[in-house]
């Protein structure tokens, strides 16, 4: 994303509110409708696991990753903008959480440790990774063999069947694209959640699950 880019998308941010869903006082209403317990029932993630949050915001899930994997885990939390990780480490000083790790990524590097993680999350951040060929190959390097990535986006019915560019322009993007990008990264796919509800709980906007893996 360039100079001007980021520009117009933090002008939307302050205009629109675009990120009224990731603010605190939501948490407890999203855990409901993206069913957050099961999507980390569904991945398997545990105590002692390390994982990582990438596009994690003020850290709506990176805390509830970190009371899941308890003391002896650790959550590494992503995201390009400062003020969101300061965000992030106020919320979990005040849960007195310490076992996660901010970092401050680049638009094509994540830059997370090699060979470290059992599982990466990208929840509702994938659409806006214009490198995501880039991301997917610093991923993998992150995974330990066998380790586990799951995408998590909304495809938007009013631009469903569209081209990615379009869609993504939307701020949306649906699995199809996904399935075949992860697989040219060198995923192997183990499940997927074609309709996994409505994205805050408008029913035009259908969100959809993929979980892969790291082949061992």
């Amino acid at each position: 994303m360039n100079s001007v880019s980021m520009i117009i998308f933090l002008f939307m941010f302050s205009v629109f509110g675009l990120s009224a869903q990731y603010t605190e006082a939501d948490w407890e209403d999203r855990d409901t409708w993206m069913k957050t317990d099961f999507l980390l029932q569904m991945a398997g993630v545990e105590a002692g696991h390390k994982v990582a949050d990438i596009g994690c915001h003020e850290g709506y899930l990176s805390i509830r990753l970190a009371e899941r994997v308890r003391d002896n885990g650790r959550v590494y939390s992503v995201d390009v903008r400062s003020d969101r990780l300061e965000k992030l480490r106020t919320n979990a000083n005040t849960r007195n959480l310490k076992n996660i790790v901010t970092i401050l990524g680049d638009y094509d590097d994540p830059k997370l440790p090699e060979r470290e993680l059992d599982f990466v999350f990208i929840i509702d951040t994938y659409h806006e990774m214009e490198s995501y060929n880039k991301i997917l190959g610093h991923v993998k390097k992150s995974l330990k063999p066998g380790g586990k990535l799951m995408i998590l986006e909304k495809l938007k019915d009013w631009v469903r069947n569209k081209s990615r560019k379009e869609q993504v322009a939307s701020h949306s993007l649906g699995p199809e694209y996904v399935r075949e990008e992860l697989e040219e990264a060198g995923f192997s796919l183990i499940s997927e959640i074609q309709d996994h509800g409505d994205w805050e709980k408008e029913n035009n906007k259908q969100m959809w699950v993929i979980l892969a893996e790291k082949p061992k």
